[in-house]
């Protein structure tokens, strides 16, 4: 009978435990019948997972993938078993991995985690701040919270906020380069902006007389991986740049940053969506995330 789950079992107790002997010994098998379960996988597979040594067993890239899937779904089939013998509720433990913005990351999530993690000791957060839209599959991530139109993909998505966006700039940059008037005025102005492909020349508007939304192309002299180091470079005066008002909000309030251009974008709002990998059964880890960044977005 094939029993993938009890040779993902043997790979990941041999990898956690360093050595063929060990996780023998734990398992109840031989050194020598656990190196045949996982060379009987390598051979299914038709690829090496393992680098084995006298001092170490060393995992391959595609090793390092396959073991990241074999605790994936191993821990699948314990919390479904938990589910059953509970009454259909499972506690929510293990490892959670979750990708944010920078921006939004430590505004909206950091202040959160203590509590998150007090209302669930069984998990394990291992939280990442970047501002580039990373792959959910190669990072390895179980969420990740991002803004803006979302990509046709096979992740799901649920929304967690909504933001307006605002294009600011610092009253020392407006009385030396002027105050633009219209979004076509920006080809005269220093615009900082991300130096992803998807948002690096491109602003988007919405005409005040008829509504429609329209692209404004830009261009400056600097660029950045995340919106605290834009901001910070705004309020030095290097230029303007386009951001969640949540980001700049005390900085306007106070006088430090100025909004401009307001007429064009009256209704501009931008999805914040928690994305995860869709499939039949959410984690009880992933959805105790989901549900609690929502509460705290909706109490917000």
């Amino acid at each position: 009978m094939d029993n993938r789950a009890g040779e993902m079992e043997v790979f990941v107790r041999a990898v956690g435990l360093g050595s063929f002997s060990a996780a023998g010994r734990q398992l109840g098998l031989s050194p020598s019948a656990v190196s045949k379960l996982i060379t009987r996988i390598e051979d299914r597979l038709g690829t090496r997972l393992l680098v084995r040594s006298t001092r170490a067993l060393q995992l391959t890239p595609e090793g390092e993938v396959y073991l990241e899937r074999a605790q994936r779904i191993l821990g699948e089939i314990e919390e479904a078993e938990r589910v059953v013998t509970s009454g259909g509720s499972a506690v929510p433990r293990g490892p959670l991995r979750v990708s944010a913005s920078v921006a939004f990351g430590a505004s909206h999530v950091v202040p959160h985690m203590a509590e998150f993690l007090s209302l669930h000791p069984g998990i394990e957060l291992d939280l990442s701040l970047t501002d580039s839209v990373i792959d959910l599959y190669q990072e390895r991530a179980d969420v990740a919270i991002r803004s803006g139109r979302l990509r046709d993909s096979s992740l799901m998505a649920r929304k967690i906020l909504e933001i307006r966006r605002v294009v600011v700039a610092s009253p020392a940059y407006l009385e030396r380069n002027g105050v633009p008037q219209a979004p076509a005025d920006l080809a005269g102005h220093n615009c900082l902006r991300f130096n992803f492909l998807s948002s690096r020349d491109e602003w988007i508007f919405r005409d005040p007389e008829t509504g429609e939304s329209f692209v404004q192309r830009i261009g400056g002299n600097l660029l950045a991986n995340n919106g605290p180091s834009l901001r910070r470079l705004c309020l030095d005066g290097v230029g303007l740049i386009r951001t969640g008002r949540f980001q700049v909000e005390r900085d306007m309030a106070e006088g430090r940053l100025v909004p401009v251009l307001e007429a064009y974008n009256p209704e501009d709002i931008e999805m914040i969506h928690a994305v995860f990998a869709g499939h039949g059964h959410l984690a009880a880890r992933v959805r105790a995330f989901i549900d609690f960044l929502a509460e705290k977005a909706r109490a917000a």
